[in-house]
Order: C-alpha cells, then sequence, then structure tokens
C-alpha cells in the first residue's frame, strides 16, 4: 500500500527583491489512515507546503507524490481522491445548505449523498438556510461538509479552526476525528497545540519554511525531559540582583530552564521535589512572587526550546 503521503525536499521560492523562501526543504512521509498534524506559527510556511500537496501550488523544487501518484500527471485521477477545505473557502451565499452539497456532489464521479455530509456535521436543521445567514462555525462545518462529500480518501484541512468559538472548534474536532476512525487520511495545518495533540497521531513542526521536529505528541514532549512545567514570575528586586538560573538547572528533576525577563519556565519530572528548593532558593536571595503555577508540558514547550520564542501569538512572517 503506498503512502498517503511523501514529499521529498520541498522548497517554493516566490519571486521578490529579494525573492522570499517560504518553505526550505520539507521532507514528509504520511502513512494511509493516521491524522498528520503540520504545526507552526503564522508565516511558518505551513499554508504553501499545504497547497503545493493539495496540487494548488507547483513546487520549485522537491518531489512530490500523493496517493501514489504524482500532480501534473495524474491531475483528475487525484482530484476525485481527495477532500479540500482552505483556510478561507469563499461559498455562494444565495445558495441553501443542501444546494451548496448537492453543487460539490456533482463534481465527483461517487461519493457520498448530500444528506449524509450535511448529517455529518450536524446542519441538517440548516439544509434550507442560506449560506449568508449560518454563523461562522457552521460556514466552517458546511466547508468541512462541502470535502467529505466525494467520499475522500485523503482530507487536506488547513487552519480548520481558527477564529471559532470553543464549541464550534470541538465540534470540528469530533468531525475530524471521525473520520479518520473510518481508517481515512487527514492532513491538517494548525497553530493551536491543544487541537494537534488532540487530534494527531503524528505532527511535524514547521519554522521558518523547514521541519524542525517530527513525531507523535507524546514523544515530543517527553524529549523535553519532563512532563510538567513550573512557571513563575518574580517582582522588580530592590536590589536589583537577577536570579541565578544556572542555580535552577542544578535542582533535582530540572531538565530545562528558560527565561523572559523576570518569567521563568522550569521543565521537570517531580514538581514535589523541585518546589521546596525553588521556594528556598527564592527565600534566601529575597526575591518575591508575583505568580506561580503547575502545569503540563506542552508541544509550545518543544517549540520554545527548539525556537526560542512562544508558537501562538508569534508574527514571524515569511509566506
Amino acid at each position: 500500500m503506498p503512502q498517503a503521503i511523501r514529499c521529498l525536499d520541498l522548497k517554493k521560492t516566490y519571486d521578490g527583491r529579494p525573492p522570499v523562501e517560504a518553505v526550505r526543504g520539507i521532507d514528509l512521509s504520511i502513512e494511509q489512515g493516521e491524522c498528520f498534524g503540520v504545526l507552526g506559527p503564522n508565516g511558518a510556511g505551513k499554508t504553501t507546503t499545504i497547497e503545493i500537496l493539495e496540487g494548488l501550488l507547483p513546487p520549485t523544487a522537491g518531489d512530490v507524490e500523493v496517493l501514489g501518484r504524482h500532480w501534473g500527471q495524474d491531475d483528475n485521477e487525484l482530484r476525485q481522491r481527495i477532500g479540500i477545505s482552505l483556510q478561507e473557502t469563499q461559498l455562494s451565499e444565495k445558495l441553501t445548505v443542501l444546494e451548496t452539497l448537492i453543487l460539490f456532489r456533482s463534481f465527483y464521479r461517487k461519493g457520498i449523498e448530500p444528506e449524509e455530509a450535511m448529517a455529518r456535521v450536524a446542519l441538517n436543521e440548516k439544509a434550507t438556510s442560506r449560506v449568508k445567514t449560518l454563523s461562522g462555525g457552521q460556514k466552517q462545518r458546511l466547508a468541512v461538509a462541502c470535502a467529505l462529500v466525494g467520499q475522500p480518501e485523503l482530507l487536506f484541512l488547513d487552519e480548520p479552526t481558527t477564529g471559532l468559538d470553543p464549541q464550534s472548534r470541538r465540534q470540528l474536532w469530533d468531525i475530524i476525528g471521525n473520520f479518520r476512525d473510518e481508517g481515512r487520511t487527514v492532513l491538517l495545518t494548525t497553530h493551536y497545540m491543544e487541537e494537534a495533540e488532540r487530534l494527531c497521531d503524528r505532527v511535524a513542526i514547521v519554522d521558518r519554511g523547514k521541519v524542525i521536529a517530527l513525531g507523535s505528541p507524546p514523544e515530543l514532549i517527553e524529549s523535553l525531559g519532563g512532563d510538567r512545567v513550573i512557571e513563575f514570575t518574580l517582582k522588580p528586586n530592590s536590589d536589583g540582583n537577577e536570579l541565578d538560573v544556572g542555580r535552577l538547572t542544578g535542582f533535582a528533576s530540572v531538565s530545562d530552564v528558560s527565561r523572559n525577563g523576570q518569567h521563568y519556565s522550569l521543565s521537570v519530572k517531580e514538581p514535589h521535589r523541585v518546589l521546596p528548593e525553588l521556594i528556598a532558593q527564592l527565600f534566601s536571595g529575597d526575591y518575591d512572587l508575583a505568580d506561580l503555577a503547575i502545569r503540563h508540558a506542552s508541544l509550545d514547550d518543544v517549540f520554545v526550546k527548539l525556537a526560542g520564542r512562544h508558537l501562538e501569538g508569534s508574527d514571524e512572517i515569511d509566506a
């Protein structure tokens, strides 16, 4: 059985002065039946990568294989076997939900009935409603239904939950999970860590057009050396003394320490062993805590360790 997606040394450069290297040599191998996430900050090259894999953009260099076929040779066959939900989908606002799905179903030689696609995304009650009357979450679910109506083997979802409220986001998570449970393949891009951790069997973390980490979410988090993070912020010290980061690194069970101003993050295995040492260190140095919290480590912590900044909220722009 061929892999769902294979790309080797994928590159994309946009003309300009100077040229913009959006994708700088990405290798990916995605098995059939898995949900694979491409995770990274805005501007990391995620959308450019997925649009090349979807056949919407030609690569500057590299080899791309989708479902054992190649764009430029097997275009019609590939379009019948994949479903795509773009980052922004503009549907005809004068059509009803059912009419929209009937239209998209007509593009495929085989698929599911429009009514079934509507049911899968819980839009039955909106069948006769015009698209312009739908909420943002309902429009996004309709866009996913349009991608599902051809019963694709491979589903592309580019930032499927951006801008949605928490309830709409979780509804889409259920839809994606059900599709994967049918043994079909999902490739999604996202910059939401919780989304990737919940949905994806494996993720590739992309930054500045390159893959900087690849593996399952638990594997990547385990690479930090601890599954808990102690975060604390200090009040300004009247003596101007800085807290010695080297001493924090030497605490038992601490595998990594990062600092941003007066905010500190410690990756730890056993927080109950670290806290007494930390409090004693702060007390002896006359440091005052502004806040302190313990949480589970996340993919954002992996990104911070590798890239030196947080994944969510990054405004790094390249393409």
